[in-house]
């Protein structure tokens, strides 16, 4: 756990069985933004054991937080779970079959449990390329950004709405968010099984 962290990834969460699944989206997302996606099946086992200890131990009437987080480090990915829950601060990690995990307690805030999970073979943390997020423009400051006005009160030949009546940029909504891609989201939230 002393190696060079090369990347790191973490996503704050409500110690609820939804995390579990929530645990499982981030971990697959991390891995495919890292160009990792072969390690998902153990990634994602080690990930959701680790939640799903935290949260078999939680009071759902008053859950606290679960912190995950992976991060690429040597010839590994760590998986960490930070717990809040002071009164299991000393309680063990959770065994990962065929992986190495431990617990260290956080002085005053819970515990922190991590598993190895190997890179594969001949890759290390170093070699993993970070996500490429090319040059986009903002689609939100072409509809908010109104333009100026010339001396004479008209608009630059430019601005003026299309030929076909449709409004000008400024003038239109913004996007909004695909409602395919939110009702994907919450079945893939609301299921047991993956």
């Amino acid at each position: 756990m002393n190696r060079q962290t090369a990347q790191v990834d973490d996503l704050r969460l409500v110690a609820l069985p939804s995390a579990v699944n929530c645990t499982d989206l981030f971990v697959r997302f991390s891995l495919t933004e890292w160009s990792l996606p072969v390690m998902f099946d153990d990634a994602t086992k080690a990930a959701r054991l680790l939640v799903q200890a935290v949260v078999d131990t939680t009071d759902a009437r008053a859950p606290g937080f679960v912190t995950v987080r992976l991060r690429l480090s040597g010839d590994c990915l760590v998986v960490e779970v930070e717990d809040d829950q002071r009164a299991r601060v000393h309680d063990a990690a959770p065994q990962v079959p065929g992986m190495r995990t431990g617990a260290v307690p956080l002085e005053g805030r819970g515990k922190l449990v991590w598993c190895e999970v190997p890179l594969p073979g001949g890759v290390s943390a170093d070699a993993v390329r970070l996500p490429h997020r090319g040059d986009r423009r903002s689609q939100i400051n072409e509809y908010t950004q109104q333009p100026e006005a010339s001396p004479g009160g008209a608009r630059h030949s430019g601005e003026q709405a299309s030929p076909h009546g449709a409004l000008p940029p400024w003038q239109q909504q913004p996007p909004g968010v695909d409602p395919a891609l939110v009702d994907r989201v919450l079945v893939g939230l609301k299921r047991q099984e993956w």
